[in-house]
């Protein structure tokens, strides 16, 4: 009988044209996933029956205001929802991790500001924004990565598990992530001491 059950496009449509019922039962039908895949992210069971809400309230107000066009691809459109509030989140958390680049130089050492002046303290925050607004130009799949690393702390099992992809594929995203990074900090002159872990 599964094979013959009706797709999630087709449910897509019936919503559309005012079926409730067909919402219901694709929130049924993903709303495990989707919680697991907040929840590997957040680690916080309250956190995640938010974000899973948040997520279904913005998925019902692009159909209805005819803006989905994923025709087909349902399930990857909602799972990137998730995946970019579970970011926003941790954004607006305004944690700063130190990332740690390909040639094993930090971003920051977060350990040496303990005890900063104000001025040191408001050059490291406006460089934060500055490495988020970087991040924010990489490619999409290696920001997802890097930011799910970083940010979040998951780890490359997790990451894989999350993003539906090998873990080889998520290391080998991270490296190009970190690589590009790089490539970026150094053009817009964003500084990371390459002495933490000499060459």
């Amino acid at each position: 009988m599964e094979k013959y059950r009706i797709s999630d496009s087709q449910l897509v449509s019936l919503y559309k044209n005012g079926n409730e019922e067909a919402f219901r039962q694709l929130l049924d039908r993903h709303k495990t996933r989707v919680f697991t895949t907040i929840y590997l992210i957040v680690k916080d069971n309250y956190v995640a029956e938010d974000l899973l809400q948040e997520t279904f309230v913005k998925v019902v107000r692009t159909i209805k205001e005819g803006r989905y066009n994923e025709e087909g691809k349902f399930l990857p459109w909602l799972m990137r929802i998730a995946h970019n509030l579970a970011i926003d989140f941790f954004r607006k958390d305004k944690r700063y991790p130190t990332v740690i680049l390909e040639d094993g130089s930090k971003v920051f050492n977060t350990l040496q500001f303990a005890e900063d002046s104000v001025e040191s303290r408001q050059i490291r925050q406006d460089t934060h924004v500055k490495l988020r607004e970087l991040i924010q130009e990489l490619p999409e799949a290696q920001k997802e990565v890097l930011m799910m690393r970083h940010y979040m702390e998951m780890s490359f099992q997790e990451i894989a598990e999350t993003t539906g992809v090998s873990i080889n594929t998520a290391l080998g995203r991270m490296r190009y992530a970190l690589i590009n990074l790089r490539k970026k900090m150094k053009q817009y002159n964003v500084a990371y001491d390459q002495n933490i872990y000499p060459r």
